[in-house]
């Protein structure tokens, strides 16, 4: 009887299909590409924000301290290298590239220019306007965030509502805003909480045997591994199905319990196709105009996997709801979803 309940159970949805209807709901609506497009324009073309004058002399005493302990001319001809190329992405960088979900992970937009900063331009050399103070940083830091996470909840609402038009209508703005500041709040908390004592402990056991701390992080690199997916799926409540910032946690968390292998499957093809086309959109020079290609390209692609992640998410709770339920009830279904 239960085997014959469980072969009589709807098909999960499709990890095809879902990658299919986001890429459909994006081409009918080009639109949607705007913001992450504006964005990478800014950060390629506008001014940019610097902090190497206040952090290389930190950086500078750090990698001080680090060459008096090595006694091996290779080692110190190691750490040379590797300073000279942290000192060259700290001039490289921009600060406004916090406005970008790379650094306002969960929510954000999509940025290409936020990994690659380019300096040079078609328009010429990309002046870079110093922050003076270390105060002043912080305070930059603190706004561009909060900047990006309230863009962030405006993108993944307006995606979210166009995709699923007919199906979901849109959550209100004020309350995607509140409930995406939530989130990240305790995202960052969460972060601060386990990365510190992980990596004090990674540390102490560096000092008693190099394999024990390399097997802890293998361990711990793993773990982290199994919760990507969870991690992956955590804003799409608030949007698909407008619950608070705690639940849509719980919610991803149940859901991938039930529907690991397909969601990890899912999760994988975005993570190929997003960072095997960013290989390709970076391609052109930042001084030439062919970047605008790869812009355009990588807001297309990002929104359509976007979209397509709130497709599969919605389909797939919906499913799980219908399974459970089943099960539950023991009811066996047929396999149109009848009873």
């Amino acid at each position: 009887m239960y085997a014959q309940k469980i072969e009589t159970l709807p098909p999960p949805p499709g990890v095809i299909s879902s990658l299919r209807a986001g890429f459909e709901a994006v081409s009918s609506h080009v639109i949607l590409i705007v913001m992450p497009l504006i964005l990478d324009l800014f950060l390629w073309l506008g001014p940019r924000l610097s902090v190497s004058e206040i952090l290389s002399p930190v950086y500078q005493m750090f990698f001080d301290q680090v060459r008096k302990g090595m006694t091996s001319p290779e080692e110190a001809r190691q750490m040379v290298i590797f300073q000279d190329l942290f000192n060259e992405g700290l001039q490289h960088y921009n600060l406004a590239s916090l406005i970008s979900r790379l650094q306002t992970f969960p929510i954000g937009i999509p940025s290409l220019m936020a990994k690659t900063m380019p300096v040079d331009t078609p328009l010429g050399v990309n002046n870079a306007t110093q922050v003076a103070t270390p105060l002043g940083m912080s305070g930059y830091v603190f706004l561009l965030m909060l900047f990006g996470w309230v863009l962030g909840a405006l993108y993944y609402r307006w995606v979210s509502g166009t995709t699923l038009k007919g199906r979901n209508a849109y959550i209100g703005i004020s309350y995607a805003i509140f409930q995406t500041l939530l989130l990240s709040a305790l995202w960052l908390l969460f972060m601060f909480m386990v990365s510190i004592p992980l990596t004090l402990l990674l540390a102490l056991l560096s000092l008693f045997s190099a394999a024990l701390a390399s097997i802890f992080l293998f361990i711990l690199v793993l773990v982290l591994f199994l919760l990507i997916v969870p991690f992956f799926f955590m804003p799409h409540g608030i949007f698909v199905r407008k619950q608070n910032a705690l639940r849509s946690v719980f919610s991803s968390f149940r859901m991938v319990r039930y529907t690991f292998p397909s969601s990890a499957l899912f999760v994988l093809c975005i993570f190929i196709l997003t960072t095997g086309l960013n290989f390709l959109w970076s391609v052109p020079s930042g001084d030439s105009w062919m970047t605008l290609i790869g812009i355009t390209g990588h807001a297309f692609i990002t929104t359509a996997l976007l979209s397509a992640s709130f497709v599969y998410y919605h389909d797939m709770s919906g499913w799980l709801h219908v399974v459970v339920e089943a099960l539950q009830k023991k009811i066996p279904l047929l396999p149109g979803g009848d009873r």
